[in-house]
């Protein structure tokens, strides 16, 4: 199965978020390259929100374009075979982390926005992956910093968007 199949698999028995779900499906029926970076009307892309609930902490990253902090993630890769595959990838790449596991259950969000040319847009498809005990990070080259936060100071350092992940991960965990 081709990474786009997964893709479409993957947001078809997603079952929240209804219109934006629609708007993503929409969107590879009419960019078949909508997978890949190249893909200038926007293209899917695949993150993860590294999670320790023992600790009470998230692990984000300083993004060394924005200069936000983050969850990981990034663009699919042609070796990737599913989302679940890119998105634990690029949080493995990012953190430094080995051991990292997927929260059950699929992605735990969408979320679509805007980016700076010559693209427009990216079609975020969100994991969580929890850390395994005693986990150590390593900042990536493409990072500033990165650092633990617990649950309770993201909302200072970071964005509505890492918020809404930070809140439908604790939900399902």
């Amino acid at each position: 199965m081709s990474l786009y199949d997964d893709a479409v698999l993957v947001l078809k028995s997603y079952e929240d978020q209804t219109d934006l779900r629609q708007a993503y499906l929409d969107h590879l029926a009419a960019h078949p390259d909508g997978m890949w970076k190249s893909c200038h009307a926007g293209h899917v892309t695949a993150s993860a929100l590294v999670i320790d609930p023992e600790q009470g902490r998230v692990l984000l990253t300083l993004h060394k374009k924005l200069r936000m902090w983050l969850q990981m993630g990034g663009h699919c890769e042609p070796e990737d075979t599913s989302l679940e595959e890119a998105a634990l990838r690029e949080a493995t790449e990012e953190s430094g982390i080995t051991g990292l596991t997927l929260l059950p259950g699929g992605p735990v969000r969408l979320d679509r926005h805007p980016i700076p040319p010559p693209c427009h847009c990216h079609y975020d498809v969100q994991y969580a992956v929890l850390a395994p005990p005693g986990a150590v990070q390593e900042i990536s080259d493409e990072s500033l910093d990165l650092r633990w936060f617990p649950y309770d100071e993201v909302p200072a350092v970071a964005d509505e968007s890492v918020l809404r992940l930070l809140k439908a991960t604790r939900a399902r965990l």
